[in-house]
């Protein structure tokens, strides 16, 4: 190796790294060396800029740009070389140790077409040279005709489910209300997207028995390379017959997204899906917005206890205050009164008239099989198929179900 140089001519380079000190980054020779033998060499940072700017530049296939924590004071000329290969037309993987999310997302919003975390998993970067090699070209946007990244003929329904409260069982009931919608008819079953935006402690993963994998975190901060494939590989199928798009794997800030970001994973997912169910955060963000304009139906969860009270309250007002369509929210009230109980139903009417507002789904206690499913990672479907709980989901779905076909049967 050398550094500006790179290697001697007679060795014809393919890649190169780019970073601060290649000894930091040990694993990544190795991986390099591996994949590439002696076609490659490294670069400085102050090194870069001006190499793109030569002839042997046109050679490269693509820079491995390689960061670590300390590397964050220079975010602003790591951003410049990304976009100077990317100008050069060289394809650019991010390694990145350490760094923060904040960091990570701005890197990737210049265009990098890579992202792998150091230490580097086995035959990752072996993967993403692969992945360079085989992507099909770049499909430029005209006037009139937007790239094509989509691929998909379907116009899904978006139902979004909110918690008002902790433990109101949002995710139980999402996660629940996704798998009814796939098998809600056992013929022609309509596809289905269970998107997890909580991207801190969202538990769509745990209840369903599924990992969380680094492809979920690349594609969220580069939701502007994302085409069908990407997004489509970062989804894991449960039982195949549902697609999750699980947490990230590590705490994230939940402005990590942007509205713009919250659009493209939303257009994509309509795109493939008939139906995308999304396990809200409580928080509210800027695009809890984005995804309540997007919404067919909102589902608000809560209880029948004063602090639900509330936060019902508060949420209606923020809507209101914002000028928000607040009309397409649904209540649900988990834990709902018996239907014999008669007191408890004057109840549930009696807060409904309070908060102005219809309660119109009431979910009954389903019990500790609740627990046990969520704790086993299956439906409630499939471990306690006669749960009362699990029985007023399947009605719900199987009116969601039938409401949308008629509204499509009237759109012909």
């Amino acid at each position: 190796m050398s550094s500006a140089m790179l290697q001697e001519e007679a060795a014809p380079i393919a890649a190169c790294t780019i970073c601060r000190d290649i000894q930091n980054f040990d694993l990544l020779i190795d991986d390099m060396e591996a994949a590439l033998g002696e076609s490659w060499g490294d670069l400085g940072f102050n090194d870069a800029l001006p190499f793109f700017q030569q002839p042997d530049a046109a050679q490269l296939e693509f820079v491995a740009i390689a960061v670590d924590a300390e590397d964050e004071e220079d975010l602003s000329l790591i951003e410049d070389i990304v976009k100077a290969a990317k100008d050069a037309k060289i394809k650019a993987i991010l390694i990145a140790d350490e760094v923060s999310p904040g960091a990570l997302h701005r890197l990737m919003k210049t265009g990098a077409d890579g992202f792998i975390p150091y230490p580097l998993p086995d035959g990752e970067l072996h993967a993403a040279i692969e992945r360079i090699r085989t992507a099909e070209p770049e499909v430029q946007e005209t006037e009139g005709q937007p790239a094509k990244k989509f691929l998909g003929n379907k116009n899904g329904v978006v139902l979004p489910v909110h918690g008002l409260v902790g433990g109101s069982g949002s995710t139980t009931f999402a996660v629940n209300l996704a798998w009814e919608l796939a098998n809600v008819q056992k013929k022609d079953a309509p596809t289905v997207c269970l998107l997890d935006f909580d991207l801190q402690f969202g538990n769509t993963a745990t209840y369903l028995d599924l990992a969380r994998r680094e492809t979920v975190y690349e594609m969220l901060v580069d939701t502007e390379n994302m085409d069908r494939d990407s997004f489509l590989q970062a989804l894991l199928p449960f039982k195949e017959k549902l697609q999750v798009l699980t947490a990230p794997t590590d705490i994230l800030p939940l402005d990590i997204l942007g509205q713009e970001d919250v659009i493209r994973i939303l257009d994509m997912a309509k795109a493939n899906f008939d139906y995308v169910v999304i396990d809200m955060p409580s928080t509210l963000v800027a695009w809890t917005e984005t995804v309540l304009n997007d919404a067919q139906v909102y589902f608000a969860l809560f209880e029948m206890d004063m602090r639900s009270a509330q936060n019902a309250l508060r949420m209606i007002k923020a809507l209101k205050a914002e000028e928000l369509p607040y009309e397409k929210l649904r209540y649900a009230v988990n834990r709902a009164p018996k239907f014999t109980d008669m007191q408890g139903k004057s109840r549930v009417k009696r807060m409904g008239e309070t908060l102005d507002i219809k309660i119109e789904v009431l979910l009954p206690d389903g019990g500790k099989q609740v627990m046990e499913s969520g704790d086993h990672g299956e439906p409630l479907a499939e471990t306690a198929g006669k749960n009362p709980l699990r029985k007023e989901i399947q009605k719900l779905a199987q009116s969601l179900h039938e409401l949308n076909l008629a509204a499509a049967e009237a759109a012909l």
